[in-house]
């Protein structure tokens, strides 16, 4: 049985990319620190061990003297997986062998491409030097286990430069990828002004990225995420398994305790003293609940490995009538097998259709005949 994971969101950003959407506030020494300190008072109030802790944003790395100071606060379990997103602007041989010192063994660069180009028409204020330059040093300073953020879909990218970039990046030792493709999200800068590669070229990207990464010897495990060998995110593979986290923090979100809620986005009132973070639980149907079939099968299905028979029938749900919901389904975005049913690489370019008729049907539908 696994033990519990641990998402910590750190909002601050020292600037904020015109396509993101997260919740994001501007950074500052004095709202970091009081920040940290809302994080530490609210982890101290609950007794588990994390035996994954995950430090999202935001810009988690443009705040790292605290971050280092909330993870020496955290009941850790041994051999705990501790994640911290950074950029490469703001990675620094201090920062590094700071967070290094403090017990974080594992990075998430946002590098999103190794071309200028396209890295400048994502807004990004890095260059394709400086993220490869932040890899290295990451290394120099003793981390070995580095994960990089590649960004699908960027205007002007194609199937070649995805290619250029993922052989660069293979080559510098890192042991993860997580490429995903870029979504342009309403009411953010992009979307007045982007011109992204039309859905057919982005699937070609897609699929060249795919071949690229396992060519290099990264085997795709999710529909966004490929690893070397025992190198997957333990963190992550906690949500698409629908294990149990706690998540910590202004917008961040939670399965605990067999209920999902979320803290409302609002780091003024995260920090106020002497308080804990206001959650509020989310309202599902009866089919979309935690815990229910529906909701397993969403996220399972986003991993390679898919759903296995033994499973579905945990939940009521017969081979039988899941195999009759595959015919809905071209064969070619399908892989099933005498253990179960998952969704091709192909499969995954349309994968919220294909889950979408698998998991929509009445639940007595899905009973064994």
């Amino acid at each position: 049985m696994s033990g519990l994971g641990l998402y910590i969101h750190i909002p601050f950003c020292l600037q904020k990319c015109p396509y993101c959407d997260f919740f994001s506030a501007a950074y500052s020494d004095r709202a970091a620190y009081a920040y940290a300190d809302a994080v530490i008072r609210n982890a101290e109030h609950y007794k588990e061990r994390y035996d994954t802790v995950y430090f999202g944003g935001g810009t988690p790395s443009a705040a790292w003297r605290d971050v280092c100071r909330i993870v020496g606060k955290l009941k850790l379990a041994d051999g705990a997986e501790i994640t911290v997103e950074a950029n490469p602007n703001t990675i620094t041989r201090e920062s590094l062998s700071w967070m290094k010192n403090s017990g974080i063994n594992r990075l998430s660069v946002g590098v999103q491409s190794l071309s200028n180009a396209e890295l400048r028409a994502l807004g990004r204020s890095h260059t394709s030097e400086d993220a490869s330059n932040s890899i290295k040093l990451a290394l120099e300073c003793g981390f070995k286990n580095i994960s990089v953020d590649l960004m699908l879909g960027i205007p002007g990218q194609t199937p070649d430069s995805v290619r250029r970039s993922i052989k660069i990046l293979t080559g510098l030792n890192i042991t993860h990828v997580s490429a995903y493709m870029l979504k342009i999200e309403p009411n953010t800068p992009f979307a007045r002004t982007a011109n992204p590669p039309d859905e057919n070229l982005t699937a070609q990207i897609y699929l060249a990225a795919a071949s690229a990464l396992e060519e290099h010897g990264f085997m795709q495990y999710e529909i966004s995420n490929f690893a070397k060998k025992d190198r997957e995110c333990r963190h992550n593979l906690k949500y698409w398994k629908s294990e149990e986290y706690l998540g910590i923090g202004a917008a961040a979100h939670s399965f605990y305790d067999g209920e999902r809620f979320f803290v409302i986005g609002d780091v003024r009132e995260f920090t106020k003293a002497n308080i804990q973070q206001v959650i509020i639980t989310e309202k599902r149907s009866a089919d979309t609940a935690a815990g229910s079939f529906e909701e397993y099968a969403m996220l399972k299905l986003r991993l390679v490995e898919g759903l296995t028979f033994a499973e579905c029938g945990g939940f009521g749900v017969g081979k039988d009538a899941l195999l009759k919901r595959c015919r809905l389904v071209p064969p070619d975005y399908l892989r099933i097998t005498d253990r179960g049913v998952a969704i091709t690489q192909e499969g995954f370019l349309v994968s919220n259709q294909i889950i979408n008729k698998l998991i929509t049907e009445p639940a007595e539908q899905f009973l064994p005949t």
